[in-house]
């Protein structure tokens, strides 16, 4: 008895949408990242305390 509907998703299929929101995730990131960085360069530069 297999209770499995028909339209299973492939382990494959799984996986490559899996890793497209990782990678869609990680571009946000970066870019808030990346401002943090920026912000802690500039803010050394003015010397500020």
């Amino acid at each position: 008895m297999n209770n499995k509907p028909i339209d299973m998703e492939t382990r494959q299929g799984r996986r490559e949408r899996k890793l497209r929101k990782k990678r869609e995730r990680m571009s946000k990131h970066g870019k808030n990242l990346a401002k943090i960085y920026m912000d802690a360069i500039l803010k050394r530069l003015k010397g500020g305390k």
